[in-house]
């Protein structure tokens, strides 16, 4: 006959605890909320403007346009630009990715002097024009 055990199978004790308060657990980047993660941000970008500014009377009723390669500028049809002074004219231009030439013209009709002007691009430039 075989005799069955009464006495219970040992096992190991519980793992000891700080305050009854169970082990902490490893935390991981998936365990992480995402509030708590870096968030990289999109940078705004600027926009890269060419001011040329002509410092030159043309006279009363006249204007100074502006004719060349550069952005929005044609050598067939000139670009009006904006009188801010009695003898100070401006124009604003989009970015271009190198430096551009142009020429001005008053009333779009008579060329200026010399050669062509040389502008760099995202620049202000001031010139003063003969004709």
């Amino acid at each position: 006959m075989i005799k069955k055990s009464t006495t219970k199978p040992k096992t190991s004790p519980a793992p000891a605890t700080k305050a009854g308060k169970p082990p902490a657990k490893n935390k991981t980047a998936a365990a992480t909320p995402a509030a708590a993660r870096a968030v990289v941000k999109p940078v705004a970008t600027k926009t890269v403007k060419t001011t040329i500014v002509a410092k030159i009377d043309v006279g009363f009723g006249n204007a100074l346009y502006l004719r060349g390669s550069g952005p929005g500028l044609s050598w067939d049809k000139g670009v009006l630009m904006t009188c801010v002074a009695g003898d100070e004219w401006r124009v604003e231009l989009g970015e271009s990715a190198r430096s551009f030439v142009a020429k001005f013209l008053v009333n779009d009709l008579t060329w200026s002097s010399g050669p062509d002007y040389t502008f760099a691009s995202g620049e202000r430039s001031t010139v003063t024009p003969e004709f």
